[in-house]
């Protein structure tokens, strides 16, 4: 385990009116796993890392996510659903709530950051009520080293008290957990809630304020990897569509796998120090760099042991979104520093549980906004209570509930970059095909990492393609180690009018999802909508 230990101190929380009874300042990670352990909030895992429960939420609470409506905000913020507006004056006052509930208690502070590229640096102070919070801090951001923590001011502040329980009536939450951003103050609290996802999104989703409107730079949920000639290339999907699978690639340097900033100058440079990736199902043979990286200085959440610590990764039965944290030096083939240049492909993964998108094409500058903004996937079955069949989901920008500003500005960013960098864009679906979920079967792997390395190697450039008669996509007719039968949806189910059929629904699905979006976007955009 690399510990980035620094010689014990303690700090001052006076600033932030805490007047904790111990501060412990720049803690270890070996230190912080065994506080966790001694404190009995945690077991430790036959691979040697730590097992925590996150408790009564195993996930985010998107309605419970929040933003102070100020000077700053008020007339930039997408607010509705997603943005949720917090008035300043509740804010301060459950900020000195939450304050007082820290006073006389033993907290956690790590000094970190986030956003590899130096020009783009956001320095953090992290204040934790608990040890394993503040290792999943270590873990996540970027550590600094000793001199820099020498100088080290922070421009934000995030307190972590998931002990803490707001009173609806009195604080103007929706229950007792919250997470709430104020920008005028740049200090975040999260309380109510031991699920530490909540405070890598809280910083996720202030860099996707703060970037696009004063840095000029498209933030992105997404992974990326670099290969030897120096070309980046992106992966945007939502959860299940293979975009940690393949990001890691044995010939190419993982830069990060959730979160990037795409910069002026065309470099893309992740936001983290680490990677939070989900365990369900999880095994050295479909996911073996994850799988390897559960060791000490990793962290578990919410699964299954037997009583020699051996982890059951088929068992859901505290949640289906396990998940595991560990640092990003935990995988051996990565980009140091986590910094890409010249960005030449981005794909759009999604898992058609339909059977009817193609497993790739290529899409034109509108096409690829009209797509990144409807975020589309499919939920299958099983997934969720009451799915019995699939069911289209949409979430902008492949990650609706980080956006703060309005969906087309990331789509209008990511246009204008695409051109002037010249970036390929590629629909690419990991989902089903010769039919639906449940009578198809899921597009094999081989065959997807097969078609991906085709487009990084410019050998779809001089191919046939054909067009999509709903969709409009542009289809390639032949890719190298994938056969053509595969390459067109259609000729792959028995009944090609029920694909017709099936192919038009999802086509009305998107229009009718995307009919949120119409009045803010440009002509070019709404060219690359399917066929109604």
């Amino acid at each position: 385990m690399v510990d980035n230990n620094q010689t014990a101190k303690t700090i001052s929380l006076e600033p932030y009116k805490i007047n904790a009874s111990k501060v412990n300042y720049q803690l270890s990670a070996r230190e912080l796993h065994q506080e966790t352990l001694l404190k009995k909030q945690g077991k430790l895992a036959s691979s040697g890392a730590l097992a925590v429960n996150t408790g009564e939420f195993t996930g985010r609470s998107p309605k419970d996510r929040f933003i102070v409506k100020d000077d700053i905000t008020k007339d930039r913020i997408w607010w509705g659903d997603i943005n949720i507006p917090f008035e300043s004056d509740k804010f301060d006052a459950l900020y000195d709530r939450i304050t007082g509930y820290l006073e006389d208690k033993e907290v956690y502070v790590r000094d970190c950051y986030a956003c590899a590229d130096v020009n783009y640096k956001l320095n953090i102070r992290v204040i934790n009520e608990y040890p394993w919070s503040n290792m999943f801090v270590f873990n996540m951001f970027l550590r600094p080293n000793e001199e820099e923590l020498e100088s080290f001011d922070p421009e934000w502040v995030v307190v972590n008290a998931p002990g803490f329980m707001a009173i609806p009536d009195r604080d103007g939450t929706r229950q007792h957990n919250f997470a709430i951003l104020n920008f005028t103050r740049k200090v975040a609290i999260v309380g109510g809630t031991g699920y530490t996802g909540e405070i890598k999104k809280g910083i996720f989703s202030a860099l996707n304020f703060i970037l696009p409107v004063f840095k000029n730079t498209l933030p992105m949920h997404c992974s990326a990897n670099v290969g030897e000639e120096g070309d980046t290339a992106i992966f945007f999907g939502l959860s299940g569509t293979g975009k940690t699978t393949l990001s890691a690639d044995p010939n190419r340097k993982l830069i990060g796998d959730d979160e990037h900033g795409w910069t002026a100058e065309n470099t893309v440079f992740n936001f983290e120090g680490g990677c939070y990736a989900k365990a369900i199902d999880l095994s050295e043979d479909k996911e073996p760099d994850i799988y390897r990286a559960i060791k000490p200085g990793a962290i578990l959440e919410n699964v299954i042991m037997d009583e020699n610590g051996v982890v059951d990764y088929t068992d859901s039965s505290i949640t289906q979104n396990t998940r595991v944290s560990y640092p990003i030096y935990h995988i051996d083939n990565i980009q140091i520093p986590s910094i890409g240049h010249n960005p030449k492909n981005i794909f759009f993964l999604t898992a058609d549980a339909f059977g009817v998108l193609p497993p790739i094409s290529k899409l034109t500058p509108g096409q690829a906004a009209y797509h990144f903004i409807s975020g589309y996937t499919a939920k299958v079955a099983g997934t969720e209570e009451g799915i019995d069949e699939p069911l289209p989901s949409f979430s902008a920008c492949f990650g609706a509930p980080f956006m703060p500003l309005h969906p087309t500005k990331y789509a209008e960013m990511l246009s204008a970059k695409m051109q002037e960098a010249g970036v390929n864009v590629w629909l690419v679906n990991t989902g089903w095909t010769g039919g639906p979920y449940g009578e198809g079967k899921r597009m094999k792997l081989k065959y997807t990492r097969a078609m991906i390395t085709a487009a990084m190697e410019d050998q779809l450039e001089d191919v046939d393609y054909v067009m999509h008669p709903i969709f409009g996509l542009n289809v390639p007719q032949s890719c190298p180690n994938v056969p053509s039968e595969v390459l067109n949806p259609r000729d792959t189910w028995g009944d090609r009018e029920a694909y017709d059929k099936k192919a038009q629904a999802l086509a009305n699905s998107f229009n009718e999802n995307f009919k949120q979006f119409e009045e803010f976007a440009n002509e070019e955009i709404m060219a690359g909508a399917p066929n109604s």
